[in-house]
């Protein structure tokens, strides 16, 4: 099965949230894979440290790299 979804990011469950907020804020609805398949409720355990993928279509990709690489550059900043 052919995907037409891209990813744009792996990471911890705070900062794919964040960008997700982002996204959806300038009209995009990204899609959240977590690996290990926990479900919400062990995401919301305070050691979870899993790493999720955040993808979004591609006809949207071209405005969701440059959002995603703010963010990363801004939180490499602090």
């Amino acid at each position: 099965m052919e995907s037409h979804y891209s990813k744009v990011y792996t990471g911890n469950f705070i900062t794919v949230q964040l960008i997700a907020e982002r996204l959806r804020d300038i009209g995009i609805e990204p899609i959240s894979k977590d690996n290990l398949q926990l479900g919400l409720s062990a995401m919301l355990v305070d050691n979870y440290d899993g790493l999720i993928e955040l993808y979004v279509h591609e006809d949207e990709l071209s405005k969701a790299v440059p959002i995603v690489q703010s963010i990363l550059a801004k939180i490499e900043a602090q």
